[in-house]
């Protein structure tokens, strides 16, 4: 008994070893096919976009749309409207987050069960981004920041991030589509170092993979925007909106949902967006005043403005970008008074002539006024129904 039971023990163990030795060879092929022994390849981006969108179902979020992307940057403002956007329509959406586990947790309740896929992960590990990427036929990037902190500078958020992201996903070999989200105005002789950054990043990005889109938003106006809600708290706060200049720079601000749309109409399309440009603006243009005017109108109050020359406007902005790596303590995020916005002010920010806009990709953009604007009432004084109206406003001398 015993030496039977001895040869059905050799007899497994030589069975186990066959197929130990076929499934490292099945993981040997798939590692060759995907890069191990290849460390860069050329773009395999797909020449006809993602095909037939709703693979299955009536393209509600049950659906399955055969997208999977992940997408970069999704726990900021622009993401979160992405990520709604793609999920409605039956994708997964992969979230790679670096902070706490509550930054993506609104996310995950956009799409149907398991289709909003949080995951940790390093900015700088190629390791860690190569394993957010892996399942992926479609990556989006909206990383960007505004302001530099003492960890992150200008250049490495907006420029290196973004080069980095696209020679991973070169290598991928299954990525379809490649959409970098920039800014309007981006351009190496900006005044700006962000948008210089920007610019840098989009030449980077076109030259590792000539068939990405790339989107240039102009200032973007939403629930959680930087612009309207720091100047209503600001305004709120101490009874006055500081202008820069004299409130004549000329902006071309958008919905943010709309930009949302945008990109998902790109990611639509039968491959006519790869490896174009579009410049999406509003379709009014502000000066800043106009947009504070527009400002105080919805949160009714009468409008009261200090105009600060820009020369004194970044001798008051200055303090921080000084003492920034200087001081063993984190600096204040800048809102109103931040030195590089102000840089970016000096010129006028307007989507030009001959740019691709939101018409070539099938979409008409909303005006700000009404319901783009209207998270500002929560600003009103007493509630939503309360204070100022146009009618108060007038001065007896209107009346006759």
């Amino acid at each position: 008994m015993q030496g039977v039971s001895r040869r059905l023990g050799h007899q497994y163990i030589k069975q186990s070893s066959t197929s130990i030795s076929s499934f490292k060879s099945i993981y040997q092929l798939h590692d060759h096919y995907n890069g191990a022994e290849n460390p860069r390849f050329a773009s395999t981006l797909a020449t006809k976009g993602v095909g037939h969108l709703v693979r299955k179902g009536t393209g509600g979020r049950s659906s399955v749309s055969g997208i999977v992307a992940t997408v970069f940057g999704a726990t900021g403002f622009l993401g979160r409207y992405l990520v709604q956007q793609l999920a409605k329509m039956g994708s997964q959406v992969l979230v790679p987050f670096r902070g706490s586990e509550e930054s993506p947790r609104h996310l995950k309740l956009m799409g149907d069960l398991g289709q909003i896929v949080p995951m940790k992960y390093n900015p700088r590990d190629e390791n860690s981004i190569k394993a957010v990427m892996a399942k992926a036929n479609v990556v989006i990037n909206l990383i960007g920041r505004e302001y530099e902190t003492r960890n992150y500078s200008f250049e490495e958020v907006n420029h290196q991030m973004a080069q980095h992201l696209a020679v991973i996903a070169k290598e991928h070999g299954g990525i379809m589509r490649y959409i970098q989200v920039s800014c309007l105005g981006a351009s190496p002789s900006s005044p700006s170092r962000m948008l210089r950054a920007k610019a840098a990043a989009e030449e980077a990005i076109l030259r590792e993979l000539p068939e990405a889109t790339v989107m240039k938003p102009a200032v973007m106006i939403g629930t959680e925007d930087r612009i309207l809600n720091p100047w209503a708290h600001f305004a709120k706060k101490y009874g006055f909106l500081p202008l820069m200049g004299d409130g004549s720079t000329k902006i071309q601000p958008v919905y943010v949902v709309d930009v949302a749309s945008a990109i998902v109409a790109a990611l639509k399309d039968d491959g006519s967006s790869m490896g174009k440009t579009y410049e999406l603006g509003g379709p009014e243009i502000y000066t800043m005043h106009q947009l504070a005017e527009l400002m105080y109108d919805t949160i009714r109050e009468w409008p009261h403005y200090v105009k600060i020359p820009f020369p004194i406007a970044k001798a008051v902005s200055m303090p921080r970008e000084v003492l920034l790596n200087k001081v063993p303590f984190p600096m204040p995020v800048p809102t109103i008074f931040n030195l590089d916005a102000i840089e970016a002010l000096t010129t006028d920010t307007l989507v030009s002539e001959s740019a691709l806009k939101f018409d070539d990709l099938g979409i008409a953009p909303r005006k700000l006024k009404g319901y783009a604007t209207e998270f500002l009432i929560q600003y009103r004084k007493g509630g939503p129904n309360y204070g100022s109206t146009v009618s108060e406003k007038l001065t007896p001398k209107s009346w006759s």
